[in-house]
């Protein structure tokens, strides 16, 4: 067992501490639509014609 070991009220204090201070995870979906727009920006950069 651990030194220091929590009852209920100090577990949820502890759950309670983490949840407001863990970042946002992302979407798994937002984050491959951030990336896919990225790509087809980039993609369309490399299709514009140089005039020269």
């Amino acid at each position: 067992m651990g030194k220091y070991q929590l009852d209920s009220k100090g577990k949820a204090s502890v759950a309670k501490f983490h949840e407001k201070n863990v970042p946002e995870k992302m979407d798994k979906n937002q984050r491959i639509k951030e990336l896919r727009e990225q790509h087809l920006k980039k993609a369309a950069l490399k299709k514009k014609p140089i005039n020269n």
